[in-house]
């Protein structure tokens, strides 16, 4: 009983340190030795199960293609990537406003990281948009909220982490994710398109001479996602090796032929986004020690006793997912969702017939509308601080947006065809 009632307090200690914002990766470490000492076991197989990491298949991609974001981030791709977007769709009515959602959903998939895109992509469209006619708020909303288009296509990072994860083929989770992800870009594309018809700024006749202009000043990023992506699908590359030629291409356009990144500026781009990965890799580390503990200890068994109780159908657990994963999303990042939460809910998806590469393209889509969420989604606050706007007024930008996402994510967590048709057999 005595050593019952420490276990409850030293949990609860965890807790109320979780909250008050210790580091994620040292909670998830404490919490497994408290485990693995309740049950005799010895605390090395702790650092058995971290350095199990190495061995992990596609581990390798995720700093190459972390790298190369960083890089095209620092460059002048964005620029690049908005005129060559504005040259084919700026014509149109709205074309601006689509402009924005294809060049955030494209950055951001490279990237893998939203909030990234409002940083780096904001300072450009924001007054773009604004100068097209578009009110303040629209814009706003627009430029929070396209980034999460893009963590459904490839190479997006959360993408190949859910893979290692969940032990599913990275290359299916890529496919898996294209008709979602469009199903999210045509949905949004319609709002701003009806938004677009009330600017009164004249439409920018379509040119030729400015769409090859762009062409060829994009000309060395432009072979990028087709090599990438045509090289993965078609099974030329593999995953690690499709992210290694994406950092050396990169590497070698951005420093040695445009040069627009300095060879002295390296070693920070490197800091920087190893800064990333190495939190990444120490919580993806000690969550694989914590989960075999929770596995060992039957707790998803446990979990799925517990949710078995009260949902008795498939759309039941799937709504009650939604939500879980709405709040999770909100005050916990994507990257520390996805160790932490996938191993749990996996075995309880199962049970309800519910395919592992579905449930990943559904949880990465709600957990990232979980950034957009009020009060506390992390999206919020970054563009309320970027655009140095009050945070209410966040709010309210970004609730139409967030409304329109959050349709289509229950458009694809009930038809799961859309997800799995584009899967070979």
């Amino acid at each position: 009983m005595a050593a019952g009632g420490t276990v409850i307090i030293l949990s609860l200690a965890l807790a109320i340190l979780a909250l008050l914002g210790a580091p994620l990766f040292a909670i998830i470490a404490a919490s497994a030795m408290l485990g693995y000492h309740q049950e005799g076991i010895d605390l090395m197989a702790i650092a058995i199960e971290i350095l199990g990491i190495a061995g992990m298949p596609f581990l390798s991609s995720i700093p190459l293609f972390t790298f190369a974001g960083y890089l095209l981030s620092e460059s002048q791709a964005p620029k690049r990537l908005v005129r060559l977007s504005s040259a084919l769709l700026g014509w149109m009515p709205g074309g601006l406003a689509l402009v924005a959602l294809v060049a955030c959903a494209l950055f951001t998939a490279f990237t893998g990281a939203s909030g990234v895109t409002i940083i780096a992509l904001g300072a450009i469209l924001f007054p773009a948009l604004k100068q097209d006619g578009y009110p303040d708020r629209f814009n706003l909303g627009l430029v929070t909220t396209s980034g999460s288009l893009g963590l459904l296509f490839a190479p997006s990072l959360p993408l190949i982490l859910y893979g290692v994860i969940a032990e599913v083929s990275i290359d299916h989770l890529f496919r898996a994710g294209i008709l979602p992800g469009l199903l999210m870009l045509l949905m949004l594309s319609g709002y701003n398109l009806w938004i677009g018809r009330r600017t009164e700024q004249p439409l920018t006749p379509f040119s030729f001479k400015e769409l090859a202009a762009a062409i060829r000043d994009s000309g060395w990023e432009l072979p990028l996602p087709i090599a990438v992506l045509g090289g993965i699908y078609s099974g030329f590359f593999a995953v690690s090796e499709a992210a290694a030629v994406t950092a050396i291409y990169v590497l070698i356009v951005e420093v040695g032929i445009l040069r627009e990144i300095r060879i002295r500026e390296l070693p920070r781009v490197m800091r920087e986004s190893m800064l990333l990965v190495g939190g990444i890799l120490i919580i993806l580390g000690v969550s694989l020690a914590s989960t075999n503990y929770m596995i060992d200890a039957g707790v998803p068994q446990q979990l799925l006793s517990w949710v078995a109780s009260f949902v008795s159908s498939q759309a039941t657990f799937l709504a009650l997912l939604l939500v879980f994963l709405l709040i999770l999303g909100a005050i916990l990042d994507i990257f520390s969702a996805i160790v932490l939460v996938v191993p749990l809910i996996l075995p309880i998806a199962a049970q309800y017939d519910v395919h592992p590469v579905h449930l990943g393209i559904v949880f990465l889509a709600a957990m990232q509308l979980g950034y957009l969420t009020p009060p506390v989604g992390l999206n919020l606050f970054i563009a309320s601080y970027r655009f140095d706007t009050p945070i209410l007024s966040v709010y309210a930008a970004t609730f139409p947006f967030l409304i329109i996402l959050m349709l289509s994510v229950i458009v694809m967590m009930y038809w799961p065809a859309l997800s799995l048709i584009l899967l070979p057999d």
